[in-house]
Parts: C-alpha cells; sequence; structure tokens
C-alpha cells in the first residue's frame, strides 16, 4: 500500500474497529501533544494505555504507565506512536510482536522499511496522521 494518501473508508474502518490503544511516547505533561491526544481518545471511548519507559510517573491519566508494549499484557488493537520517524521502527517491531492490529504513526513519523514488515504481518498502516484529527473530521462520535 502507499502512504502519501488514505482514503476516508480506510480510516473510519480503523478508527471505528479499535478500542485499545497503546500511546507508545505518552507524556505526564499536560502541554505535550502525546498527553493532549491521549485524554481526546480516553473521551471519545477508547481505552488508551501509555507507554513510555521514562514517564517517570506511575500513572498518566487515570492509567498505569508501561515501558514497552510486551509489559502490557493485555490485547492492543492499535499503537499509536509518538516518537521520532527514526526510533519509529523498533515500536512497530514491538506492535508486531505484541499481535498488534494497526500501527498509527503520528503527524511527521515516517518510517516506510517498518511500515512494510508491518504489513507483511498483516497490519493496517497509517503515518504522519493524528486520530485526534481525524475522528472529527471523519464524524465519528464517541464510543
Amino acid at each position: 500500500m502507499k502512504h502519501d494518501a488514505y482514503s476516508d473508508a480506510y480510516l473510519r474502518d480503523i478508527l471505528t474497529g479499535v478500542r485499545t490503544i497503546a500511546v507508545v511516547g505518552a507524556s505526564p505533561r499536560p502541554n505535550r501533544p502525546s498527553h493532549g491526544v491521549m485524554r481526546f481518545l480516553q473521551r471519545h471511548g477508547y481505552r488508551a494505555i501509555p507507554v513510555n519507559p521514562m514517564a517517570g510517573s506511575a500513572e498518566i491519566l487515570g492509567e498505569r504507565v508501561y515501558r514497552s508494549l510486551a509489559d502490557i499484557g493485555e490485547p492492543i488493537d492499535m499503537v499509536d506512536i509518538f516518537r521520532r520517524s527514526e526510533a519509529a521502527g523498533a515500536a512497530v517491531d514491538e506492535a508486531i510482536a505484541i499481535g498488534a492490529r494497526v500501527v498509527w504513526m503520528q503527524l511527521d513519523v515516517r518510517d516506510d522499511a517498518a511500515a512494510a514488515r508491518a504489513e507483511a504481518a498483516g497490519l493496517k498502516i497509517v503515518m504522519d496522521r493524528c486520530p485526534a484529527i481525524e475522528i472529527p473530521r471523519l464524524g465519528i462520535g464517541p464510543r
């Protein structure tokens, strides 16, 4: 699949089909984009689980913080990646290893090689998009 553009149907299918989202790079600081997106996802009925080995807190927005995706120990539908493009590949590989169904890379995050690995493993991929922008744009209401 080419990742320069996504159909609304593709994005809507993903966003209406997932329930539990791991937010890799989640920050405990309210002024950080990852914190705001995690809050947005929670307010729209998704379970957002923070993943950040450097967070320095036990919880973010009422959810336990995990050091890695493998530490979560429950099924994850989508992995939302708030990391630099150079670091995204490792998170994609973890997403493949835990059996996630979708990998979503945030705005300005793109790793075509990692996307190809994920697609080869059967995952859906979105790059350089934000679910907090796409959900209202697509008219997806709270769950």
